[in-house]
């Protein structure tokens, strides 16, 4: 069975791609990050994801972006936005994608697989750079010129299979798929139970699609803090 590694967040998205990936009949291997993110409910969420599309495998690898800061998800001194502002906001962390998508290509090369999967959008998202198609064919360029698998012959690809869709397209492909959204957090400023804030731009972004996707919408809020 041809081998993947999938990059799996916890949110609507990435429980998606995962559900397509399977679909195509490859064996995934979850991968998710604990990167130093504002909340660990969507770690737990990721597991869940994993064990109900029938994941091969999931790990979580930590990796200590709070380190450096420089974004609202993983510093605490900086307000996660409830309004949409102008430009990229402070959710966007500096080269996450680029080291999640290294992660899953190291373990790729371990594996054995031919793709990696993820979860990125670039239509109904906050704009963030790392998440736009010329990015993404960038980073698959580079794998295959910086792997022993690649140069060996066996290139690797990197699958963004949801990239042009709208949250509705995203939403209605899942829920054909039988993704339970329900496991899902996309919140930004989600408590330790997973209840989403409601007032972030992810929220904003996910109820909207719901909503236009005329699918009922599963998330759960904190009390108070519904749309």
């Amino acid at each position: 069975m041809k081998r993947a590694v999938v990059l799996v967040s916890g949110g609507l998205d990435s429980a998606t791609v995962l559900a397509m990936a399977v679909r195509e009949g490859w064996q995934c291997h979850a991968l998710s990050v604990d990167y130093g993110q504002r909340h660990r409910a969507e770690l737990d969420a990721a597991a869940a994801v994993a064990r109900s599309m029938g994941a091969a495998g999931h790990r979580v690898v930590r990796v200590d972006l709070g380190s450096f800061g420089g974004s609202a998800l993983t510093d605490r001194a900086i307000a996660v936005p409830t309004a949409p502002g102008a430009g990229i906001p402070v959710t966007y962390v500096p080269a996450r994608n680029t080291i999640l998508l290294s992660l899953a290509l190291a373990w790729a090369e371990v594996l054995e697989a031919d793709a990696i999967f993820t979860g990125a959008n670039a239509v109904d998202y906050s704009g963030y750079p790392d998440c736009r198609p010329e990015y993404l064919a960038a980073f698959e360029a580079m794998a295959n010129l910086a792997t022993r698998r690649a140069v060996e012959g066996h290139p690797i690809a990197v699958r963004s299979p949801i990239v042009r869709f709208s949250k509705a397209d995203i939403v209605r492909r899942g829920h054909e798929l039988g993704v339970d959204f329900s496991l899902t957090v996309s919140c930004y400023d989600a408590d330790a139970e997973g209840r989403a804030c409601g007032r972030c731009d992810s929220c904003r972004l996910r109820r909207e699609g719901f909503a236009a996707a005329g699918i009922p919408d599963p998330t759960r809020y904190r009390p108070g803090a519904g749309p």
